[in-house]
């Protein structure tokens, strides 16, 4: 506390008092060091299921992703995969291919060059031979793949989806869901012009059919 003397007109004075107030620094909570929380896995003993990059079911028995690595190696389990349909023309890493000695699973693979607009040059002869060895239910559960999960395995599902009778509509909808940014028209023609009179003659026992 603090007097002060205030002079008034007359020659009148007062005395007043004066309370000052300390302000004082706000309190910050003491600056701990980041450190990164412990993995789910640790603490609960319970092991993590990681999906693959643009991971989908696209119908009973069929699945569709980017490549798989080895943090997904115990989700694909779950699967219970009799077969993978690999899209790319290089060769499948020794860890994949253990892993599917492992389990049983079988590798077909269909070499498809990744190739950019506009050299993009999808052979159809090779989508149709990977569209026969989806559609065998012997070799289902089986999952597509690529390395992205977007053109090559995109461009395989809009084929079967045609064989589903799906408009182009929806075809291309669900082709651009996975492509986002990098959807190609070279890829939606294709798909657009690929004829699948040809596979009218297989059994179809796809769950959007049956009604």
């Amino acid at each position: 506390m603090k007097l002060d003397t205030v002079h008034e007109g007359g020659g009148l004075c007062r005395t007043i008092e004066v309370t000052v107030v300390q302000r004082q620094a706000p309190q910050l909570p003491p600056v701990t060091k980041f450190s990164p929380v412990a993995d789910e896995s640790e603490t609960t003993g319970e092991e993590l299921y990681i999906p693959p990059l643009n991971f989908a079911m696209v119908d009973n028995g069929i699945f569709r992703s980017g490549f798989p690595d080895y943090p997904n190696f115990a989700f694909l389990q779950t699967l219970g995969l009799r077969s993978i349909i690999y899209l790319c023309p290089e060769p499948y890493p020794e860890a994949n291919i253990e892993f599917l000695k492992s389990n049983g699973i079988e590798l077909f693979q269909f070499g498809i060059e990744g190739c950019k607009e506009p050299f993009v040059n999808i052979p159809e002869d090779t989508i149709r031979e990977a569209l026969k060895a989806v559609l065998d239910v012997r070799n289902q559960p089986l999952l597509i793949h690529c390395k992205r999960g977007k053109h090559r395995t995109g461009c395989l599902v809009g084929c079967l989806r045609k064989l589903q009778r799906w408009c182009l509509t929806s075809v291309f909808d669900e082709y651009q869901r996975f492509a986002a940014a990098k959807a190609r028209v070279s890829d939606q023609r294709f798909m657009e012009l690929f004829d699948v009179s040809s596979f009218r003659h297989l059994p179809i026992s796809f769950s959007c059919l049956k009604r």
